[in-house]
């Protein structure tokens, strides 16, 4: 089963985290199949970026986001460039 998750890369008392695509039962910062983005809570306001074609991809072929990564995606949605 697949999972969108949080991986952290930070240094102590700086965390900075990706959002993989990866085996459910796979360690936090483990093996992973694809980078859909980046959060940096230390900045301010937080830093989100999102590949939301790739999410949504990911999403359709049967990938479940963390609870985490769901309020991040709802609350970034996609920005319609003119």
């Amino acid at each position: 089963m697949l999972a969108i998750s949080l991986m952290r890369i930070g240094a102590k008392g700086k965390p900075f985290y990706r959002l993989v695509v990866k085996e459910k039962r796979s360690k936090r910062d483990g093996a992973y199949l694809e980078n859909v983005g980046t959060y940096d809570p230390m900045k301010d306001p937080a830093e989100v970026k999102l590949d939301h074609d790739r999410i949504q991809y990911w999403i359709g072929v049967g990938a479940k986001p963390t609870e985490t990564v769901a309020s991040l995606i709802k609350n970034n949605p996609v920005v319609q460039e003119a």
